[in-house]
């Protein structure tokens, strides 16, 4: 598996304007004249994200919507402080201060909007059952938790820190998998995404990340409270 790159320099361009709007737009916040609107100052994300974080139909722009609101902080974090490497990103919260960056975590995780369509690539049911197998159950002769352990049976994140796994891209799922595993993407120590990535193969990305592509929005879309008792094991964004 590889890192899919942005071949297109007319999206890096917009995305640079994005960034340089939002600066502005922030550095203007206290003037009278400025819009006081918190979506008109979102408008740099949802210009990529889409006008209420649902994501676009490609690898780069996911679903931010209704996640944990200190999950969203931590990724805007990390973005801005090198845990994760996305120049367009970077560029446009390198000068933004925790406080703001909560208030658009807080923004986009009250919003629900309708989920994409499922991913419908047709791939052997084999694939797909262990995908499941591997979401539900884990393997745990090789020490892989179940996703639903952390991520709730919904697949819908847990308060306060993990977040939702549906309506996203397989690609996209795949693409960060690997970025986990390979050590380009960093969390808040432990890391514990990348201590179960360096044990899945190929294999066990294809197969989790297409399974979790094709399921229907569930009833309730929010995520669910803080689960009692431990974790499966120590993980920085959801301490104990």
């Amino acid at each position: 598996m590889h890192r899919r790159t942005i071949g297109s320099s007319i999206l890096l361009l917009l995305c640079a304007l994005c960034a340089v709007w939002a600066k502005t737009s922030f550095a203007a916040s206290n003037d009278a004249s400025a819009p006081s609107a918190m979506d008109e100052k979102m408008h740099a994300c949802t210009t990529c994200h889409g006008v209420q974080g649902q994501g676009r139909n490609n690898d780069y722009f996911p679903r931010i919507a209704g996640k944990p609101a200190e999950y969203l902080f931590n990724q805007l974090q990390a973005f801005r402080d090198g845990g994760r490497t996305y120049p367009p990103m970077g560029y446009l919260l390198a000068f933004l201060p925790d406080e703001y960056l909560r208030k658009i975590s807080q923004y986009f995780a009250d919003m629900q909007p309708p989920y994409p369509n499922a991913d419908t690539n047709p791939l052997p049911q084999a694939t797909l059952d262990y995908g499941k197998q591997l979401v539900v159950q884990g393997d745990t002769k090789r020490g892989i938790p179940a996703c639903v352990a952390c991520h709730g049976e919904r697949l819908t994140g847990q308060q306060p820190g993990v977040p939702g796994l549906l309506g996203l891209h397989a690609s996209y799922i795949a693409g960060q998998m690997g970025t986990w595993r390979s050590g380009t993407r960093h969390a808040l120590a432990p890391d514990c995404m990348h201590s179960i990535a360096v044990k899945l193969n190929d294999k066990d990305i294809t197969a989790v990340s297409s399974w979790l592509a094709r399921q229907p929005r569930p009833a309730d879309p929010r995520p669910v409270p803080r689960l009692p008792g431990k974790l499966p094991l120590a993980c920085g964004s959801q301490p104990e």
